[in-house]
């Protein structure tokens, strides 16, 4: 099955998480977070946690409130764009907020170009791939409005959860 960017659902390519995967399925597998996947991406967590410390913002709570501190950091440049570990970071607190605001979940996904933290809505084949989607605009030199990709994102599983109805 050929994957095209549609939308929010980015294709994890380069991805500081990838792994090899030397017969890459037909079919996106997932599954469920292991100890260490989990503690990877609290350990980027943490990246942006002490970011925010640092600059005065407050601690992140997982949730929407986390929207104006993660939008602080962008704006200010915190992360230059080379920093793409750092910039996923972002990503991470972002997915966190996704999921605390829509019924997402962190997973981990299994398809062509490796295996790769993702949110994946319900037991859809719909995965939000929050670790990239605030790098790759910040590289390509994009702006980034965390408030209209969240707000993008609840459309597009809007239609996913209607269209399965």
């Amino acid at each position: 099955m050929r994957w095209f960017e549609v939308g929010l659902i980015f294709v994890l390519v380069g991805s500081l998480f990838s792994q090899s995967n030397p017969e890459p399925p037909s079919e996106p597998r997932f599954a469920e977070l292991s100890r260490n996947d989990g503690a990877r991406l609290d350990r980027q967590r943490g990246i942006v946690a002490a970011a925010a410390k640092r600059y005065g913002m407050g601690n992140l709570t997982k949730t929407k409130k986390d929207l104006s501190i993660l939008q602080k950091l962008i704006d200010l440049r915190v992360f230059k764009k080379s920093q793409t570990y750092e910039l996923q970071s972002l990503g991470v607190a972002f997915g966190d907020v996704m999921s605390s605001e829509l019924s997402l979940r962190w997973v981990m996904v299994t398809d062509e170009y490796g295996t790769d933290p993702t949110l994946r809505f319900k037991k859809t084949a719909l995965q939000i791939n929050a670790l990239t989607m605030i790098s790759r605009r910040i590289e390509a030199d994009q702006p980034v409005d965390l408030s209209e990709l969240l707000r993008k994102t609840r459309e597009q599983v809007a239609r996913v959860e209607q269209e399965s109805r």
